[in-house]
């Protein structure tokens, strides 16, 4: 079903990007931190279930369009394929950026984060689930890899979104694990955040102008 070169740069690029210091990461990490590790599990579960509501809507709307038209399955590769490297290059200009308060993750966060609702688990779904960017993420990144020859559009995106979000979980679990010393490190390093920022961004421009130039499937 699945082209193996395109899903092994599916498998590679979900990965890095898992393990990029990201906004629902730093979330699971001031839970974690503030209520221990029952409550950093309960809210990566959450961001996890939040994760597959966006996977769900996605592919209902999207794999029926991309189905019936071979036009709008290219439209919809290229706008992705456009709006991935437009992420990167705004994740590599905002590593640039002198302004790290605004990036940097206090205490005060740690308050903010644990003070909005007392439920970790519904918290980290309603955290996924408002989030915007998650659902733009899912609609550009996921049909660069649907093989629409193959037919079972839904069933492709499907797997390929639940894949994806599991690793983005699992390196939650991971963060959780290791909530005191990479808690500090990602707090007190702006360095470290601007190095992660940067490499997340030009794998983005690179996966995306892969995905541009190459055949359409």
């Amino acid at each position: 079903m699945f082209e193996s070169t395109r899903l092994l740069l599916f498998l590679t690029a979900a990965v890095l990007l898992a393990v990029a210091p990201g906004p629902g990461m730093l979330y699971v990490l001031a839970r974690s931190l503030a209520g221990g590790k029952r409550e950093g599990v309960l809210s990566a579960l959450g961001t996890f279930l939040g994760g597959m509501v966006h996977v769900l809507a996605a592919a209902l709307g999207v794999s029926v369009i991309l189905a019936r038209s071979a036009m709008a399955f290219a439209t919809v590769k290229y706008a992705g394929a456009a709006y991935l490297c437009f992420l990167g290059v705004k994740m590599i200009l905002d590593s640039r950026k002198k302004a790290e308060k605004q990036e940097a993750f206090s205490p005060h966060d740690l308050i903010v984060a644990t003070s909005v609702a007392r439920n970790p688990l519904w918290q980290g779904v309603a955290t996924e689930v408002l989030n915007p960017k998650t659902a733009l993420f899912f609609l550009s990144f996921i049909p660069q890899f649907v093989n629409r020859g193959a037919g079972h559009m839904f069933f492709q995106f499907v797997l390929l979104g639940t894949v994806s979000v599991v690793l983005n979980t699992s390196a939650d679990l991971v963060v959780i694990l290791l909530a005191g010393p990479l808690g500090k490190k990602i707090r007190s390093s702006s360095s470290f955040r601007r190095r992660q920022r940067t490499v997340t961004g030009a794998i983005m421009i690179g996966l995306g102008t892969y995905l541009a130039t190459s055949e359409s499937r």
